[in-house]
């Protein structure tokens, strides 16, 4: 019999597909990249600013209050728990390589990481289409450094990363000057985070990879949230500070999202405007919270040939 734990309003605010409660059903062991793929620690020693974890990290499905299996697009999805070493896979692009790359942050509240939904996923379909695909497992569950649900250390593993694939372009056959980032749900936070915090890296540096840029140059944050702040009438969360030198953004929301209101990507959207930072915002009525890339009948699932279109427009998959 498969067993299950309750968990709190964090997780209700990763994924709210159905009525009830969800749950993690039993975790298993740590989360292992399909075969031919290989995860790889991104600090080389000691992980900077590391807080202690309760027990091993941990992978398994989600499921409601009953314990049948939640799913999204007629199936589960996996989810990560207790991450304390974070780690890197990299996939290959299927065919034509275009040169670029995407490292991809899976959403999950800053409490577990919705590793297949929002990570392989995206992975699956960005190799397919010539690019080359990062999947981040950064530090989960993490402590708030303030009322804005930000996460430090998740921000260090994504500048630690972004550093690591310019620094590794060459050998990984990737134009260093088409590296970007793609998140879903808290993921399209850290997308934000990353791209107003380059300048300087939040730990000391580690190696060569530190020495190069973290800056993206592309950006794009699918359903993304806590940009915006309700209790100053939906205002831009001041930790998230637009210049002209953020890169070039993509934004998509559905105006009925439960989780994540629609507010999140209109300040950081207006906030890009005002910079004279080109930015793409894709606004549906419906379509709720954490779809993936999974189809379903709302149209707002047809996102990713408009993520194609603009890779295009801005000549990063030209090739």
């Amino acid at each position: 019999m498969r067993a299950r734990r309750r968990v709190g309003t964090a997780l209700v605010a990763l994924l709210a597909v159905a009525a009830g409660e969800p749950g993690l059903a039993e975790g298993q062991s740590a989360w292992q990249p399909s075969p031919g793929h290989t995860q790889v620690p991104i600090w080389p020693t000691v992980v900077p600013h590391a807080r202690p974890v309760e027990g091993a990290e941990v992978s398994g499905v989600v499921v409601d209050a009953a314990g049948r299996e939640r799913l999204v697009g007629g199936r589960p999805w996996v989810y990560v728990d207790k991450v304390s070493q974070p780690t890197m896979s990299v996939y290959s692009p299927v065919g034509r390589n275009t040169g670029a790359a995407v490292v991809v942050f899976p959403g999950g509240g800053y409490n577990v990481l919705a590793i297949d939904l929002e990570g392989t996923e995206v992975c699956d379909w960005l190799t397919s289409r010539g690019v080359t695909c990062v999947l981040l497992k950064y530090r989960v569950p993490c402590v708030k450094t303030g009322p804005y649900r930000d996460c430090r250390t998740a921000l260090e593993d994504a500048q630690r990363t972004v550093g690591l694939v310019r620094f590794q372009a060459a050998q990984r056959h990737i134009d260093p000057h088409k590296i970007g980032v793609l998140g879903l749900s808290a993921g399209g936070h850290m997308v934000a985070a990353i791209s107003t915090h380059f300048e300087k890296r939040l730990y000391p540096t580690v190696d060569a990879a530190d020495t190069v840029s973290c800056r993206p140059d592309f950006a794009i944050a699918l359903y993304p949230g806590h940009l915006a702040v309700p209790e100053r009438h939906f205002a831009l969360n001041p930790d998230i500070r637009v210049t002209r030198r953020t890169p070039p953004t993509f934004l998509l929301h559905a105006e009925d999202d439960p989780i994540d209101p629609v507010e999140n990507s209109l300040v950081y959207h207006a906030a890009l405007r005002k910079a004279g930072v080109p930015a793409e915002m894709h606004l549906y009525v419906t379509g709720g919270h954490a779809f993936g890339l999974r189809r379903t009948s709302a149209p707002i699932t047809d996102w990713p040939t408009l993520v194609e279109r603009w890779l295009g427009t801005i000549g990063m998959t030209s090739k």
